[in-house]
Formats: C-alpha cells, structure tokens, sequence
C-alpha cells in the first residue's frame, strides 16, 4: 500500500469507527487523509473496498494480539481465555464496541466485499477457541467454544454502556474452561 492509501485507510478507520460506515463520505475520508477523491479512488475503486480495507487492517492488528496473547500463556487452560486478555488490551482504545459487529449491523448484504471480512472475523475467533479448548483437553470443546464467543461478544457489546463487564466476563470464562479442563487447573 502507498502513503497515501494508508494515510487513507487511517482515516477511514477513525472516521468508520467513530460516525460508523454509512454515515461517513468520501469526501471526508479524502479531506481527513489529505488526499483528493480522485486519489482515493485510484487507491481502493470504491468506498465498499475501501471499507473492506479498513476491516482487514483492524482484523490483521486484532488477530496479532490474540496470538500474542496466546503465545504468552503458561499454559493450555490459561491460552483458552487469551483471547479475554487481549480484549482488556484492545479495549483501551477501542469504546464503541467491535468494529465487525458494527459493520455487520451497517452492512447486512453478505455480498459486500466487507461483510465476508467481518464474519470471518467471528469464524476465526470461534475456531481459535474451539483448537484452543481441545488442545487444553477441555472435554466439549466446540461447545465450549461456543459459549465463550458469545461471552466474549456479549463482553464487547456491553462495551460502550461503561458496564465493566469484561473483569466479570473474563471471570466467567475461566471457570468454563477449568470446569470442562482434565486436572481442572
């Protein structure tokens, strides 16, 4: 990507993730990134790639700390919840909730090029905690797996009500994965 694209893509992610996608224009994207409307078409073709863009750069950036997170473990039970930990992270500069969650609810076409990237978003945190669960021995883990993605998701939508739902939520998850853990860590 060019300078100007991520200077582009930069903008566009605080301005989508602030106002949200459908109230946001190009020209403002443009005018925030110091670039022209021209430039920006010739860098993405169209606001829908452009937001798709937007969403890969976060997801890339989200799924880094996750596997940070991860790999910071001490164990397989305590990598299950990782994933909590790196919401506590991502959370400090991220208040209105999940990005995805938001492009899902603006964008409910399953045939715009970002709705593919927000949902496969949702997949790949339910496949990392269903691996994560079976590496860990949890017995059920897809099932497992389930219910801490829609603990997690339920974590992030509470997020921009100052809830403080995430202490209680990370909590949570950790006596689901010792309950369903071998030597019940």
């Amino acid at each position: 990507m060019t300078p100007a694209g991520r200077r582009i893509v930069a903008a566009a992610e605080e301005l989508f993730y602030n106002r949200g996608i459908t109230a946001v224009g190009v020209d403002l994207i443009a005018e925030h990134s110091g670039v022209t409307k021209r430039t920006l078409y010739n860098q993405f073709g169209s606001k829908d790639r452009l937001v798709a863009a937007y969403l890969t750069e976060r997801d890339q950036r989200w799924r880094s700390l996750v596997r940070a997170a991860v790999d910071a473990s001490d164990t397989p039970v305590t990598a299950v919840t990782a994933p909590f930990e790196a919401l506590r992270i991502w959370s400090g500069a991220n208040t209105r909730g999940c990005a995805f969650i938001n492009a899902l609810a603006e964008l409910p076409d399953p045939s715009h090029p970002a709705y593919r990237i927000a949902a496969d978003q949702k997949h790949w945190l339910l496949d990392l905690f269903g691996e994560l669960a079976a590496k860990a021995g949890c017995s059920h883990p897809a099932t497992l797996a389930t219910q801490l993605l829609v603990l997690h998701e339920g974590t992030i939508a509470t997020q921009p009500l100052a809830l403080d739902s995430l202490a209680a939520s990370t909590d949570l998850a950790r006596v689901l994965v010792r309950e369903g853990a071998p030597d019940r860590q």
